[in-house]
């Protein structure tokens, strides 16, 4: 990571996790909101956050989904492993350890470098051993922008992915006021049933009187 990158980039980092924590603390609210239990809101919301998982793009690419593109570009952790991929990783030089060498032996007569070198520049890899004439050892990526590029991630868009947290996070909070005022306040008829059901101040204070002179105990806050 570039030295002059690493306090903006530890920084973002902890945003994309606070927003993290943001986002299902409030998604966790609004999937309970309007469920008749706690165990069928849990159940709603980890089913939820497992169709997020999936179309996210870690486990398929969003170039192998196929009609189901959609999903991954509504999902949030499309977004959040997007920049916390980005801001972690791009911008460094890839270095392949000894197992991770595409070993390839050259034509007769030519060496490494003039076998390969047409195919290491376009496809953005590396020669080790350019003037050996066998057993030649080619790294894939040179770059982590490179594998970034290969799942439609970019530096340029962690700030812009930060605010589309942001934007579920509202949803969620202005989600959570909406299914709870339609599924849980009493409206209408019902609410003035539950008014008229409740007992009023003059109610209770005068069985308390009635209770009081039945038995011969005083009423509290009055003189014996």
């Amino acid at each position: 990571i570039p030295t002059d990158a690493v306090h903006e980039r530890g920084a973002l980092m902890f945003l994309f996790v606070l927003a993290f924590f943001l986002f299902s603390s409030t998604f966790a609210h609004m999937t309970v909101a309007g469920s008749e239990t706690a165990e069928a809101g849990s159940n709603l919301a980890g089913l939820c956050f497992s169709l997020c998982l999936l179309f996210c793009g870690v486990l398929a690419s969003s170039s192998q989904l196929g009609w189901w593109i959609w999903f991954n570009r509504i999902s949030p952790f499309t977004w959040l492993v997007a920049g916390m991929l980005a801001t972690a990783v791009s911008g460094t030089d890839v270095v392949c350890s000894d197992i991770e060498f595409v070993v390839i032996d050259p034509p007769t007569g030519q060496t490494c470098g003039q076998y390969l070198t047409s195919y290491a520049n376009a496809a953005g890899s590396a020669i080790f051993n350019a003037n050996a004439t066998s057993g030649c050892q080619m790294c894939s990526l040179t770059s982590t922008d490179q594998f970034l590029a290969s799942v439609d991630i970019s530096f340029d868009d962690r700030w812009r992915n930060f605010g589309l947290l942001w934007v579920y996070i509202i949803f969620n909070i202005f989600g959570t006021i909406t299914i709870y005022y339609f599924a849980r306040v009493p409206k209408g008829a019902k609410a003035k049933e539950i008014q008229g059901a409740a007992p009023t101040a003059t109610v209770v204070e005068s069985a308390l009187k009635g209770s009081s002179s039945n038995t011969g105990s005083p009423v509290v806050g009055e003189k014996a």
